[in-house]
C-alpha cells in the first residue's frame, strides 16, 4: 500500500521532501504535481521503476519519458544547448508547462531516447513541490503524465489517485487539485520550433518564431 504525503502547494515541508526522494532513490514510483497535471515519477537509473510506470500506463517501450529538471544548467547535462537562440527561447518559457524535445547528449540512458532519434523531452514545471523535489535530488526525475488506461485526461484528485493505485505505487503526494491539460510539446531539434501537442502552455510564441 503506497503511503500518502499533503505536501504545502506553496511552501513544501522540507521533512516530507527528503522523504519522497529517498522514495526515489531506493527504486520507488511516486506520484507527484506539476504545473500542468499529475505526474508519475521515478529514478533516472532505475530501470525496474521505469517498467513499473509503463505498466500502470499500459504503454509499451515506444512510450516516450520526459526528464524533469532543475534549471538549464541541469539540462545542459542531458540535452544539447547548440546555440543562443535556442537557449534564449528555454529561458523565456522556463519553468512553465512545455516540454521540450531536445537532442539528447550521452549523459541520457538510450532506454530513454526516441526510438528513430537521439532526441529526449525536458521539462521545468513551474510547480514548488515538483521543483523542490528535483533540488532535493539533484538530478531530472524520469516523468510520464498521469493518464491511466482507457482514459483521455489525467488524474486530477489525490484522493481518487490514492484509491486508484495505491497497490501499484508506493508515493502519492497530495499537492491539491492539479489541471486537466498536459504540457505543450515543442520540437526544438529542426531549425525552427514545432509544437506537435497543445497543452497548457500557450503555443503563439513558438508559431510566430
Amino acid at each position: 500500500m503506497s503511503q500518502f504525503f499533503q505536501i504545502h502547494p506553496v511552501t513544501p515541508q522540507p521533512r516530507l521532501i527528503r522523504q519522497a526522494v529517498e522514495l526515489l532513490r531506493q527504486g520507488g514510483v511516486i506520484v507527484y504535481p506539476t504545473d500542468s497535471a499529475y505526474a508519475l515519477g521515478c529514478h533516472l537509473e532505475d530501470k525496474k521503476a521505469m517498467e513499473r510506470i509503463r505498466q500502470i500506463r499500459r504503454v509499451d517501450d515506444k512510450h516516450n519519458f520526459t526528464l524533469v529538471c532543475a534549471d538549464l544548467s541541469q539540462i545542459s547535462a542531458y540535452a544539447k544547448l547548440t546555440n543562443n537562440t535556442l537557449f534564449r527561447i528555454l529561458n523565456s518559457h522556463t519553468p512553465g508547462p512545455y516540454t521540450f524535445i531536445l537532442n539528447a547528449t550521452s549523459e541520457v540512458p538510450r532506454r530513454l531516447l526516441h526510438p528513430k532519434r537521439r532526441t529526449i523531452g525536458i521539462r521545468i514545471p513551474d510547480n514548488p513541490i515538483a521543483q523542490a523535489l528535483v533540488a532535493e535530488l539533484g538530478e531530472p526525475i524520469m516523468s510520464s503524465t498521469l493518464i491511466l488506461p482507457g482514459q483521455e485526461m489525467p488524474l486530477t484528485d489525490p484522493e481518487e489517485i490514492r484509491e486508484q493505485l495505491e497497490h501499484q505505487v508506493d508515493l502519492v503526494i497530495d499537492g491539491g487539485h492539479c489541471g486537466f491539460d498536459p504540457s505543450t510539446v515543442v520540437d526544438m531539434t529542426d531549425e525552427l520550433p514545432r509544437v506537435i501537442r497543445q497543452g497548457k502552455g500557450d503555443p503563439a510564441p513558438f508559431e510566430s518564431v
